[in-house]
This record gives C-alpha cells, sequence and structure tokens, in this order.
C-alpha cells in the first residue's frame, strides 16, 4: 500500500518573530495591535524593448546608435520611430563615441539601483551632428568636485564587458 504525505515539510527559513503578543484571554484579540513583517519579494518580470531593441542591441555590440529623419535630416541621440519635428520615419544611424557634457547634476539620492552610489553624476552628451542630447552616468569626476568648467569638456562612452541591456550599459569618462 502506498504511503500518502501527511505533513508539510519543515523549512529552516521563514520569517523570524520574537514575542509576538498574544493575549490570555481570546476576547482580547480584537485590541492586539497589528503583526507587520519584512519579507523579501521578488517577481520575473518579461517585457519587450520594442522599437528600441536595436538601440540595446547596439550597446551589447559597443556602438551608440541614434535615429534621423528620413524627410528634415533631423538627429536624435535618443532613437525615435518618428521624427518629433515633422512627423517622418527615421532610420538608425551610429552615433560617434565621443561628445561634449551639454550639462550634468550631481544626484544624491537615486532609485534603489543606485543609493549604494550616491552621490552619482548623471550628464546629458552632445554629439556632433546630433539634435539632441544622451542622458547618461558621468565616472571619472568627483562629485565633491562638481565645476561648471566640466560643461564643454570632452568626454568618450565607455561600454560595461558583460551587457546588461540596460542603459547603464553605457556610460562616459573624461576623453
Amino acid at each position: 500500500m502506498k504511503k500518502i504525505k501527511t505533513t508539510v515539510d519543515e523549512t529552516t527559513g521563514g520569517t523570524i518573530l520574537y514575542n509576538v503578543p498574544f493575549p490570555k484571554n481570546i476576547e482580547s484579540l480584537k485590541e492586539m495591535s497589528p503583526i507587520i513583517i519584512k519579507q523579501p519579494y521578488s517577481i520575473d518580470y518579461i517585457h519587450s524593448y520594442g522599437q528600441d531593441s536595436p538601440w540595446f542591441a547596439g550597446l551589447s555590440n559597443k556602438k551608440l546608435l541614434g535615429t534621423k529623419c528620413t524627410a528634415c535630416g533631423y538627429v536624435f541621440a535618443t532613437p525615435k520611430l518618428s521624427c518629433m519635428e515633422c512627423g517622418k520615419e527615421c532610420d538608425w544611424i551610429e552615433l560617434p563615441q565621443e561628445g561634449k557634457i551639454h550639462s550634468f547634476t550631481v544626484c544624491h539620492f537615486g532609485a534603489e539601483a543606485f543609493l549604494d552610489q550616491c552621490p552619482f553624476i548623471l550628464g546629458l552628451i552632445e554629439f556632433e551632428g546630433a539634435n539632441t542630447l544622451l542622458l547618461t552616468r558621468l565616472i571619472g569626476f568627483d562629485p565633491q568636485e562638481a565645476n561648471l568648467k566640466w560643461v564643454g569638456q570632452k568626454v568618450k562612452a565607455k561600454f560595461r564587458r558583460k551587457s546588461e541591456f540596460k542603459p547603464t550599459d553605457v556610460y562616459f569618462i573624461p576623453a
């Protein structure tokens, strides 16, 4: 005869609580304060980069891509499927890997992924021949020494050795 399991396996994990209040009188449970716990949460999020997929493929191959309007010639450092000036279709182009700092900010607070890197510097990079700017991390500059003399300084793109297919796969350092 097959034995059917009648218990749940115990684990060494779980939530650890100390001194959980429980009244001696069950009628007092309505006045009990709520138990508050901290618990890790993880989820696999599946999404598509859609029309921006070539940009991420470019980063993973150490190339910066932009788009250029097929009608008016407007060049976007952040790719667009359609021109924001005239509405016509854009084609993919390769951008130079060197540019200049147009402006920057020192971030003393950031999203959870960047909290351990605060303060960090975000810069808007301008490229020869491009009409728009690229927002990216500036590395190799001291946030404590931020200076307007950085504006106009030449910078060059660096790419993560192992692409994570994120915008942070590219950053800029002094040229």
